[in-house]
């Protein structure tokens, strides 16, 4: 069944915020600040190791890095459009809504849970390398062991940031579904190169995602999304940036 890997993916990330929620019931908001700097901490390194492993080859014995210029472009330029386009509003906004539609208005950090989570979630290789061999051969491995991962990471998230994270469910199924849907076109783009690229960027956004959960607010990260899009596009220039 095609898509089965992205439903799989959807219904841990709410049994995973579900669960986080109930525990969080439990543990006061000192244990939440703590648990909730816990969990910033461990996306940062996540974002870290992956892009680092993205920068770092080896190459005649010796430890090889590069990537600058794939970094500071890519940020740049969607910083630039994400501002202009003001992509942070819009997620805020979105978040807003559903905070009101589910009779949340009393939670504070409703927002920000479903912000950080989703970011978190969302961003990376796997759900477009996964969604992709969903779509084309119905193979959901790699969407799967996604899903294990963000059972653990929502689950943690839930219990200190609430119902917000729960939400990020839907960004997902709309992000994984439509790769997944469209697949057969995406496919020739995402060469080796290009993941490349995508997992490099993705996974310094993920790192932003983590600041923000350790250090409060500070980078606006849905303002820099457009960086996987410019992260593909420069795969395709004549020249090798990493």
């Amino acid at each position: 069944m095609h898509g089965l890997g992205t439903i799989i993916n959807v219904f841990a990330i709410i049994v995973g915020g579900l669960l986080g929620m109930l525990f969080g019931r439990f543990i006061g908001d000192r244990h939440r600040d703590t648990l909730c700097k816990a969990c910033g901490l461990a996306v940062i390194f996540i974002g870290v190791a992956g892009a680092l492993k993205g920068m770092f080859s080896v190459s005649d014995g010796k430890l090889v890095y590069g990537g600058d210029f794939l970094i500071i472009g890519c940020l740049a330029l969607s910083g630039l459009m994400g501002e202009l386009i003001n992509i942070e509003g819009g997620f805020e906004k979105f978040g807003a809504w559903l905070k009101r539609k589910t009779h949340s208005t009393g939670d504070n950090s409703f927002i920000e849970g479903f912000v950080n989570a989703s970011f978190t979630v969302c961003i990376g290789a796997m759900a477009i390398v996964g969604s992709i061999n969903d779509g084309l051969y119905g193979d959901h491995t790699v969407l799967v062991t996604k899903a294990i991962l963000d059972f653990i990471i929502i689950m943690v998230m839930a219990a200190s940031l609430g119902k917000g994270t729960v939400f990020s469910a839907i960004p997902v199924a709309l992000l994984q579904g439509g790769v997944t849907a469209l697949s057969v076109l995406i496919k020739p783009i995402m060469t080796d190169k290009a993941l490349l690229y995508l997992s490099v960027v993705g996974n310094i956004l993920i790192f932003c995602v983590g600041i923000n959960l350790v250090f409060g607010k500070k980078i606006k990260v849905a303002n820099l999304l457009p960086a996987i899009i410019f992260a593909v596009i420069s795969a395709f220039l004549p020249v090798d940036l990493i």
